[in-house]
């Protein structure tokens, strides 16, 4: 167990190093952390013990578990690391498996698993769209849904989709981009382009969804602050039989006209209530990207309030 707690080459220890900025040795079947801090000490303990609770649960020890870990001690946030160890998907064929790494990405998860549509609202970082990926993946690959549509509303930036190079495909892949990143992170490549080759995976431009039913898939709109209320109703509606939707934003960063709503904004308020939809906002301490976006995350809120 220690040894994979050290993990490949000592990484682990020398993060652990660099978080509790003290040296760690290991002696025998012991970490010990070389500060005189007791406080230091006992959360250095506490999260060692958590790091083995977690790996006894299939968790890979990481920086990034270590880390959230460190966070939800900080927090005094018991809940979010028993959810850690009780909740994850597994994705048939790639064998991977995810975990919530905050109370924020564990109410996701159960969004994911017992609503037909989740709004997933909050800024970067958060895991939003990979926490919707491996869920969809997750039901594509188990044969619940027979394919999973990714698709983005197009805000051009002074350039006209019309006349960039190449198909469709070509034109619309570089706004899917980060949805394609969370699914090369958990599928191999192989099998990637296996489910490409069968269309099982299929991307589309919001604009092309209008006059389609789709039946027995799963669908994530990424980016849905840029949506106006016209084009989610349109997006809405399209849902057919045995389709789950997951819709992402961050409405800090809408990019559409000023004075035009957002349509996420919208439609998360007049939906929130209804059966069978979860509104889920994420907030700063969801965010596990990196301590330095959390930090930046923060700067950003203190200053527009």
């Amino acid at each position: 167990m220690l040894q994979k707690i050290c993990g490949a080459n000592d990484r682990n220890i020398r993060h652990l190093e660099h978080l509790f900025a003290a040296p760690v040795r290991v002696r025998g079947n012991e970490m010990i952390l070389e500060c005189p801090d007791e406080k230091v000490q006992k959360r250095f303990v506490s999260l060692l013990s958590e790091l083995q609770e977690q790996s006894r649960c299939g968790h890979e020890p990481d920086a990034g578990l270590i880390d959230a870990i460190h966070r939800n001690l900080a927090n005094e946030d018991r809940s979010a690391l028993e959810s850690m160890r009780k909740l994850s998907v597994e994705i048939p064929l790639a064998r991977s498996r995810v975990f919530p790494r905050t109370a924020g990405q564990a109410r996701v998860m159960k969004s994911l698993q017992e609503k037909t549509l989740s709004f997933l609202i909050g800024p970067a970082g958060t895991g939003k769209t990979y926490l919707a990926v491996a869920h969809a993946l997750r039901q594509l690959l188990s044969k619940e849904k027979r394919k999973l549509v990714l698709t983005r509303p197009v805000v051009e930036a002074g350039e006209s989709l019309g006349f960039l190079p190449g198909d469709l495909t070509q034109k619309i892949s570089p706004y899917l981009r980060p949805l394609y990143d969370a699914i090369e992170a958990l599928l191999p490549a192989e099998l990637l382009r296996r489910l490409e080759e069968q269309n099982m995976i299929e991307i589309a431009p919001l604009a092309y969804m209008r006059g389609r039913s789709l039946r027995d898939c799963y669908v994530i709109l990424d980016e849905a602050q840029n949506t106006t209320r016209e084009q989610m109703k349109m997006f809405l509606t399209r849902l057919g039989e045995n389709t789950c939707a997951a819709i992402t934003g961050d409405v800090t960063q809408v990019d559409l006209p000023r004075r035009v709503q957002s349509g996420l904004v919208h439609a998360a308020g007049i939906l929130k209530d209804l059966d069978d939809i979860n509104v889920i906002h994420l907030g700063q301490k969801d965010v596990v990207r990196s301590v330095l976006v959390q930090n930046i995350i923060k700067a950003y809120d203190e200053e527009r309030s």
